[in-house]
């Protein structure tokens, strides 16, 4: 039987370095390694540090996550120090997080994933007054006009008459696993292209209660923002009149566009409902606090953990039971490789041992990647918009369950079809709706509690040193767009003393732990997973994609001297 080898080196659309190798038998993945190749030193950087200074560095872990670190790490050290925020400034955490949601799920969906679905060249030969028929029946979007969608196919084709495509370029256009109508394909291209002006457009909530995006900022004990309604330079009236219309601008596009979009073209694509499930367990660490962040029982997406995809028990989280092993990972412990560490007694200690760049394969060493290996009571589990719809589902939260039974009537598929690559991308649409939703609950709230004559934002108890314990510990939980995300911090005389972040990315990127176990990524791809054109592994980007890869987030700079931009060999 041959065996063709795969790499597709460096994944694009994506956030950060990451390297895929495969190797197919018969027109379907066999076996498969992801590899994460770029270090970073951030954890190390936070020991000796300020904690309450922590969140500004963390959050420059990533470029695009930045909302995500900064809160965990506030969290974390607020957990440590025994600290409460005024209910203001949760809800205002709460909106700048959720605007982050629904910006990176939209930009993800159109601008990192879509284009694996949806064939640019294609919309050339559409007819705008069948995109116009298609667009009407799903959505009243104000745009869905033959004109329209007539200009947009317009300045594609000036990209084509150019002799580039511009911001398409590079694509497997063509590819003989897209399967969608021309027609369909420019009613995506021209939302792609909306979808630039409107995610630019949305995001300024974060400059109103952050003071600028990206690297919004925030403080420990609450947030750095002032309400007074008769002041300019503060949260005033005129500014939650445009946070408000923001607010509602979103809620419309994501209802009206990116929601109609997804279920049309997921349409098309229903097999991928038994392709690149991967790991079995899902795991959630909840978000959204409706009152104290430590109460976790108020959470509006649950905590918990759905193992075997049995959705018929919730097992409690811990975040005790969570463990990093480098048995594949290019760092070092001081008991061994074979020693699992929670992040409280984590070390970030690394050592290189693979070859120089540019290398062939790293596939069969012992050491492949930059990425370590966390696992939760000794199990790789899956995180994400999935994950944390699975959980809700299997809670009976009363907004999840009957939406996902709605899509899968729209779907004609049973509830199987969620562990998949379907399923993350169904999920992550489904999560997105609900948040732009729930958007306006905060955002009542908060204006609420303003007109009632509370405005304060900022809990100056225990800010000072001098009134911290000699040590302190804590753990700053958050379901971030891309999974869940942990921060752990100990404190000594004031200052940091180890910092620990186990990430997204990290759980889902993980390598082949001690046992033998994949992580999510690797395991899905040898999922029933095709490849129809090895030269062109476009199924490998699908399903890497559904993920929404951070490698910058993951490892928290290798000097690549050499390396090709782009590689894609076959053997």
């Amino acid at each position: 039987m041959a065996t063709t080898k795969i790499v597709v080196d460096p994944i694009t659309r994506i956030e950060g370095h990451l390297r895929i190798e495969a190797q197919a038998e018969n027109g379907r993945i066999s076996n498969a390694w992801a590899v994460s190749t770029q270090f970073r030193g951030i954890e190390i950087i936070m020991q000796g540090r300020d904690p309450r200074d922590a969140w500004a560095f963390t959050q420059r872990i990533c470029g695009v996550c930045t909302v995500v670190h900064a809160v965990a790490s506030c969290r974390a050290v607020e957990d440590a120090l025994g600290i409460e925020i005024p209910p203001n400034a949760n809800l205002i955490r709460n909106l700048v997080h959720g605007m982050q949601f629904i910006q990176d799920h939209v930009i993800h969906f159109y601008h990192l994933h879509a284009l694996d679905w949806v064939d640019v060249v294609s919309a050339l030969k559409a007819d705008p007054a069948g995109t116009a028929r298609i667009a009407r029946s799903i959505s009243p979007w104000p745009n869905n006009s033959e004109t329209y969608f007539t200009e947009v196919q317009d300045r594609v084709k000036k990209f084509v008459a150019g002799g580039q495509l511009g911001i398409f370029t590079n694509g497997y256009w063509g590819h003989p696993a897209y399967k969608l109508p021309p027609e369909v394909n420019l009613l995506a291209v021209a939302h792609y292209l909306e979808a630039l002006d409107w995610q630019r457009d949305v995001i300024r909530l974060h400059t109103i209660f952050g003071g600028k995006n990206p690297h919004p900022n925030f403080l420990v004990g609450g947030m750095a923002c002032a309400i007074n309604l008769d002041r300019a330079a503060t949260i005033n009236a005129e500014r939650l009149e445009d946070i408000h219309g923001m607010i509602q601008r979103a809620q419309r596009f994501v209802e009206e566009v990116y929601w109609p979009d997804l279920i049309a073209i997921a349409g098309y694509y229903k097999e991928w409902g038994a392709i690149g499930g991967g790991v079995p367990n899902y795991m959630a660490v909840g978000e959204f606090p409706d009152a104290d962040v430590r109460d976790t029982s108020k959470l509006y997406f649950p905590r918990g953990i759905i193992m075997g995809k049995d959705l018929t028990t919730v097992v409690p989280y811990d975040h005790l039971k969570v463990k990093e092993y480098i048995t594949s990972s290019w760092y070092e412990y001081p008991g061994g490789d074979g020693v699992g560490l929670h992040p409280w007694e984590g070390e970030t200690k690394a050592k290189y041992t693979g070859p120089k760049p540019p290398y062939q394969y790293l596939q069969g060493l012992d050491k492949y990647t930059w990425m370590k290996a966390p696992r939760y009571d000794g199990h790789p589990m899956q995180v994400g918009p999935l994950a944390r719809m699975l959980v809700a589902y299997a809670s009976n939260h009363p907004d999840v369950k009957p939406m996902v039974t709605d899509l899968l009537g729209r779907l004609k598929v049973g509830p199987e079809v969620l562990f998949s690559t379907l399923g993350r991308t169904a999920a992550r649409g489904m999560e997105t709706v609900l948040l732009a939703r729930r958007m306006n609950v905060w955002f009542d709230q908060l204006v609420g509690r303003i007109k009632g004559g509370d405005t304060a934002t900022f809990n100056r108890t225990k800010w000072e040193p001098s009134s911290w314990p000699a040590k302190a510990e804590g753990y700053g939980y958050l379901d971030a767009p891309r999974g869940a995300l942990g921060h752990w911090v100990q404190i000594a005389n004031g200052k940091i003393s180890r910092y620990q972040c186990v990430v997204p990315s990290t759980w889902n990127c993980s390598p082949r732990d001690g046992e033998g176990q994949m992580g999510p990524y690797e395991a899905s791809l040898v999922d029933n997973h095709p490849l129809a054109l090895p030269e062109q592994p476009l199924e490998i980007l699908r399903t890497i994609h559904s993920f929404d890869p951070c490698m910058a987030c993951g490892v928290h700079v290798l000097d690549a001297t050499g390396a090709p931009i782009v590689e894609v060999k076959v053997q």
